[in-house]
């Protein structure tokens, strides 16, 4: 009988190059077709030492054609189902149980990590990228695809029948709603929707708080772009425009959460957000209260992007100055550290380093209306230095 391990190896070094090129001429695109050799390559893991087959090749791309094909017809039906929903979540808590969410739990099962088990709902159910996983745990996209590969191998031939925790179905639907906000999918009012279902089973003040994050967020959906599509920052949104029962019911759900005194870093996130949505204007902003909930956030998560928001309350709050010494003691590799760089120096009055810093993370941006926003930010500043 075959190692499993060398055959793993063996297929790695020879094979899957060969069937990914072969997925890829057939019109998968280059990540989809990755997901699906991977998958067929842990199928072979389970099959070939009993049942070897003759054409070990062609066995790999006739599932792995299978495999992306299922996966693209998932995608489409997900994209039907999201056509289907309205452009704002309906208010109030959800009727019934829904399959979807139960979905998410049984992903989250309880012999994998919790970190592994979100990437694999995230992948399976919630219909993201390797790359918009990677992305969302700031690793390369080859440390997700193995760790994803490593949770399938995991849960293969077990039951799916023992749901996973409900911190773990929170933590998919945060990530899901981040990139359905900023991302390249609309996936944001079916993460509100499947939050609200959560919230309606689980009494847990975190799931709460993570429901009026997402609500506060989703308020200011309609000012975050212009006409063009080009990005709006939160200083220039017309705040008219947001949608202050959805901001109302927000506030009132991180009140009942926060007023069971048991902090988590969803009702800290949520309780940041309130405070920019309840201000008149960037200027009115109670910016020396969001660096108090930044700090309450730090304690609970190391996170180096909490730590740049941090950096920009603090240049809020105590002059650009503060906030750019609180950034010299973050890594400059940090997703969007040089785009903070270039805000912060710009206030400080340094036009010329903000233009080079913008530059530089316009290139870096994950993005084409970000890329385009940053480009502009540059292109203003020289514009004006001349």
């Amino acid at each position: 009988m075959t190692d499993p391990r060398a055959l793993d190896e063996d297929l790695l070094r020879r094979t899957a190059p060969a069937v990914l090129q072969v997925l890829v001429r057939r019109g998968a695109d280059f990540t989809s077709a990755e997901d699906a050799v991977q998958e067929a390559l842990i199928d072979a893991l389970r099959t070939w030492p009993e049942q070897p087959p003759r054409d070990p090749q062609g066995w790999l791309i006739t599932v792995a054609w299978r495999k992306f094909l299922d996966a693209a017809r998932s995608a489409t039906s997900r994209r039907r189902r999201e056509d289907r929903l309205e452009a704002e979540p309906p208010p109030g808590p959800a009727a019934t149980r829904d399959d979807s969410l139960w979905l998410f739990f049984l992903c989250a099962h309880p012999s994998l990590t919790p970190s592994s088990a979100v990437a694999l709902t995230l992948r399976a159910v919630g219909g993201l990228t390797t790359r918009q996983i990677a992305e969302a745990y700031l690793v390369p996209e080859t440390t997700m695809a193995q760790r994803i590969s490593r949770a399938k191998r995991t849960v293969s031939g077990r039951r799916l029948d023992e749901p996973g925790s409900a911190a773990s179905v929170a933590r998919t639907l945060y990530l899901i709603f981040n990139e359905g906000y900023s991302g390249d999918v609309d996936l944001s009012a079916e993460a509100i929707r499947l939050t609200r279902e959560l919230a309606r089973l689980v009494d847990d003040p975190e799931v709460h708080g993570l429901l009026a994050l997402m609500l506060l967020h989703h308020a200011r959906r309609a000012s975050r772009t212009a006409a063009d599509g080009a990005l709006i920052p939160l200083a220039h949104q017309d705040r008219s425009r947001w949608d202050t029962a959805l901001i109302r019911e927000g506030i009132e759900i991180l009140q009942q959460a926060l007023a069971r005194d048991r902090p988590g870093e969803f009702q800290a996130q949520a309780a940041i957000a309130a405070l920019h949505a309840d201000a008149p204007s960037t200027e009115e902003t109670d910016w020396v209260q969001i660096v108090q909930w930044y700090d309450e956030l730090a304690a609970l998560t190391p996170s180096p992007i909490v730590r740049l928001n941090r950096a920009v309350a603090v240049g809020e709050a105590d002059g650009p100055r503060a906030g750019l010494a609180v950034l010299a003691q973050i890594d400059p590799s940090v997703p969007r550290y040089t785009a903070v760089a270039a805000h912060l120096h710009e206030a400080d009055g340094d036009r010329r380093a903000a233009a080079r810093l913008y530059a530089e993370a316009a290139q870096q941006a994950r993005s084409l209306a970000e890329r385009d926003h940053l480009t502009r930010q540059a292109a203003r500043l020289h514009a004006e230095e001349r």
